[in-house]
């Protein structure tokens, strides 16, 4: 799939899976408005019979009335089902866009790994991936199809006038485009502070997370008077900019009905000066008759409502564009794809070598200096190194995330060839903050092993002593966390970290700062009990600090990269 470099360009391609839909929700709306004008034309009929008779002082005769009453029916019930067939075919669409859209980002983001924490933090990915993948339905269920039936609609009604009175024909096209003229001009306004306003709704969204996940250290510091001040002050901004939006919306809307007004306004004077014979060019004279004034009349409304419809719709359009341009930057991604089909499996640790292994970035720096790696079947080795150095970069690189120059085979066999999704499943990786959701630890220990038994989670929490706590507490393994495991200590969160690992017996661990933010206590019994439970397996362990990790086999040193030093990395 190629990547479109422009907001419309992307537009144009999330929708293309779905014209067939939006084009058949179009010829219902076409459908309709030739209802539309054949109902028109039975009623003007109608009445200018019944007028006639009446000032003919003649008795009205029913039989016109049974002639078109099946007709007019059939109109009348015939618009509304055609409208709601329309309706559920855009739904339909919009509901299909939005589900690839996300499906699309998701797809990105789990090609990055962990790598996906550069783009932002957890609550701004999770709004984009919401909110503003939701500000495309406006865009998709209701202008797509509105902007071709500005076009038609209107035309189709200017015909239909024109075979009555051409003038008439000519004072609706000669008024019809100060109606898209001034939504342009509004409409360049409320896209700008539209996008403005997605750019604060996902910094709010950080924000608000952080000041969540921070609450213990607040109310120890007493600082929860100063963040529920920067809440409300972030609110408050939010709200003035919100209503700065709608100001602009609803002005363009009024402005849009006054020009629209005005504008059948002159077409109703026109055929009332003429049906009353005092027009300045045709005194005397009745140039255009009852029945097609009436017509006319009865057509000019629907004339300028597309126009009015779009007028609104285009706000529609101002924000979806918003919310790609907000987008842009994870749409623009292009996550590199592991080429490996070959299946692993795997029954006892797996050594794993590398030779000249080196991570360029897209500016050309290095990320990781050329290094040569060996670790033997079932050796536990520390990397330790400057922060830059690349500590992280290879863990990624490990897992199959980074494109690498080099050598990296795994009992013997290049990383390259395998089929990364199975390479997965051997491995355990550990990063420095264990992702924890607001839910039971019986949750969040399953997120390893879904099948997981009770007797089986009861079994790895013994095996990091948290077993001996829990079952001290009234729910046990329902005892429900707070995000990011608010409600345990940070050894406590290691340790059911650990939990979650051992449930996956893989054969691999990579393990990145395990021991970060502990403090020195906790660290060492953290540390002895991974040199307890690490026996048997490979692993990588990054750490700045040796302090309780005295049982690993081997400490490899990394040395800062330079920007020289990956000038041919893939």
């Amino acid at each position: 799939m190629t990547t479109p470099h422009t907001v419309t360009g992307w537009l144009r391609q999330l929708l293309q899976p779905q014209r067939p839909l939006l084009s058949l929700a179009l010829l219902l709306a076409v459908l309709a408005a030739g209802l539309f004008i054949a109902q028109s034309w039975i009623l003007a009929r109608l009445f200018s019979d019944w007028l006639l008779a009446w000032q003919q002082q003649q008795t009205v005769d029913g039989t016109l009335l049974v002639q078109l009453l099946p007709w007019l029916l059939l109109c009348l019930l015939g618009r509304p089902l055609l409208q709601f067939g329309r309706e559920r075919l855009s739904q339909g669409a919009s509901l299909k866009v939005r589900r690839a859209m996300r499906e699309l980002l998701l797809e990105r983001l789990a090609q990055l790994g962990p790598a996906r924490r550069s783009l932002g933090s957890d609550a701004q990915l999770t709004s984009r991936l919401l909110e503003q993948v939701d500000a495309l339905d406006g865009y998709v269920s209701r202008y797509w199809v509105q902007r071709y039936l500005v076009l038609i609609v209107p035309l189709m009604l200017v015909l239909a006038t024109a075979m009555h009175s051409l003038l008439a024909a000519l004072l609706m096209l000669l008024t019809a485009p100060l109606v898209p003229l001034f939504m342009v001009l509004l409409g360049k306004a409320a896209a700008s502070a539209s996008q403005r306003q997605f750019i604060a709704l996902g910094r709010m969204s950080g924000r608000f997370l952080d000041l969540l996940r921070g609450l213990p250290t607040l109310r120890h510091l007493r600082a929860l008077a100063f963040a529920q001040q920067a809440v409300s002050q972030a609110a408050e901004d939010y709200r003035r900019g919100t209503m700065r939006v709608l100001r602009l919306a609803f002005l363009s809307g009024a402005v849009l009905e006054l020009f629209a007004s005005l504008a059948i306004a002159l077409v109703a004077l026109y055929l009332g000066l003429g049906l009353l014979g005092i027009l300045p060019w045709a005194k005397a004279e009745i140039p255009v008759p009852y029945l097609s004034a009436l017509f006319i009349l009865l057509l000019a409304p629907e004339f300028y409502a597309p126009l009015r419809q779009l007028g609104s719709d285009y706000h529609a359009r101002a924000e979806a564009e918003a919310a790609v341009a907000e987008l842009q930057p994870l749409l623009q991604l292009q996550p590199w794809r592991h080429p490996g089909k070959t299946p692993v499996t795997l029954t006892t640790a797996p050594a794993i070598s590398g030779q000249a292994l080196a991570v360029a970035q897209d500016t050309g720096s290095a990320r990781l200096a050329p290094l040569d790696l060996q670790l033997a079947a079932g050796e536990r080795v520390l990397l330790r190194g400057p922060s830059g150095s690349g500590k992280s970069t290879l863990l990624d690189l490990l897992m199959g995330f980074l494109p690498y120059a080099g050598e990296l085979l795994i009992d013997g066999r290049p990383l390259s060839g395998l089929r990364r999704d199975d390479w997965l499943r051997h491995i355990g990786y550990l990063g420095q903050q264990p992702e924890l959701l607001a839910a039971s630890i019986a949750d969040n220990l399953r997120l390893a092993a879904p099948e997981a038994s009770d007797q089986q989670l009861i079994e790895v929490l013994d095996w990091v002593g948290l077993w001996p706590l829990l079952r001290q507490l009234p729910q046990g393994l329902n005892t429900p966390l707070g995000e990011r495991g608010l409600g345990l200590s940070g050894g406590q969160l290691s340790r059911l970290a650990l939990a979650r690992l051992l449930l996956r017996e893989t054969l691999v661990w990579l393990l990145d700062e395990p021991l970060a933010h502990l403090d020195p206590q906790t660290a060492e019994q953290i540390g002895a009990l991974l040199g307890r439970l690490s026996q048997g397996r490979t692993l990588l362990l990054v750490s700045h600090e040796a302090h309780g990790l005295d049982w690993v086999d081997r400490v490899i040193e990394l040395a800062p990269a330079s920007r020289a030093q990956v000038a041919a990395c893939a």
